[in-house]
């Protein structure tokens, strides 16, 4: 069974929730608090590009899929935007090998800061 073959989303009920304020964007089911991706932005030209530094899931959800299913959910979400992304996080690099339909939102200049 390859990794295509597996749902990239496998819970119900989860939704995310940006809060910029913290840099990041939350992941919830129902009103349990499940985990984060932390994330700065960039401007580049007329371009916003998302930094994508850590995931973060609540050791009690561990795994089973959440991480998986917040970064897919993040990333449909700035694909959807138009947003480019820089893959700091280990985690969001062993997902694009995996899911290599995201390769194409990976900046790939140099960043300011």
């Amino acid at each position: 069974m390859s990794s295509q073959d597996t749902p990239k989303i496998v819970h119900d009920d989860l939704r995310v929730a940006r809060d910029p304020g913290r840099g990041r964007i939350e992941l919830w089911q129902k009103d349990q608090f499940i985990g984060f991706l932390g994330y700065t932005e960039e401007t580049v030209g007329d371009q916003t590009v998302v930094v994508l530094q850590h995931t973060i899931i609540d050791e009690a959800f561990g795994r089973r899929g959440y991480a998986r299913a917040l970064v897919t959910i993040v990333l449909e979400r700035l694909k959807a935007e138009g947003y480019l992304i820089v893959p700091e996080c280990s985690y969001v690099q062993d997902y694009l090998r995996r899911y290599p339909e995201y390769q194409s939102m990976v900046y790939e200049g140099q960043l300011q800061g």
